[in-house]
């Protein structure tokens, strides 16, 4: 049975290796915490703000994230794709999620503010309304995803091939097209 913990804050804490294993956590809030040695077993966060925290090369495997955003986090290397699948439900603001994966999962909707995503792992996720707002896409994969109707308006540097991914009503600036041009070869001026 898991451990529960309501609106609770905790600050300037290093997790230790199986310190939030079999625990849930409800309207928390988490203050330059490091989360990094952790490999979450059975780890439920509801309702929670991640601020200022550090996840980098986490083991997030076995993690339930339900409505939970993350402000100014580094979350380098992580792999979002064997976290708990139902009510999958995360935002991003001013992160470092570089090298992280979110292969095959459904993050409908998700806002990725001021965001680095560099060599990201979106192959085959639905992004279908996901809004990248000033987002560094370099070297992101999006092979095989859904991204209708997102929006990469104000974001830059992402190369994604319309004919392996579904763009239907998806938003680009002007001066992004090359990268949809990329494959082509074509000089855009």
């Amino acid at each position: 049975m898991s451990e529960y913990f309501l609106d609770a804050e905790y600050n300037n804490h290093t997790y230790g290796v199986d310190e939030v294993n079999f625990k849930e956590f409800e309207c928390c809030t988490f203050n330059r915490c490091t989360f990094s040695a952790c490999n979450f077993m059975d780890v439920t966060f509801i309702d929670c703000v991640f601020n200022d925290c550090i996840f980098s090369e986490g083991k997030i495997n076995h993690v339930a994230l339900r409505t939970v955003t993350f402000n100014g986090c580094e979350i380098k290397d992580v792999n979002f794709s064997m976290c708990n699948k139902l009510i999958f439900e995360v935002r991003f603001n001013d992160c470092v999620l570089d090298f992280s994966k979110f292969y095959t999962l459904k993050i409908k909707g998700t806002p990725f503010i001021n965001c680095s995503l560099i060599a990201v792992d979106f192959m085959a996720t639905d992004l279908t309304e996901v809004f990248f707002e000033n987002c560094d896409l370099y070297r992101a994969e999006f092979a095989k995803a859904i991204a209708n109707k997102a929006n990469f308006k104000s974001s830059f540097n992402y190369t994604i091939d319309p004919k392996t991914t579904k763009l239907k009503k998806a938003v680009f600036a002007l001066e992004g097209l090359k990268g949809l041009l990329y494959k082509h070869d074509i000089i855009v001026k």
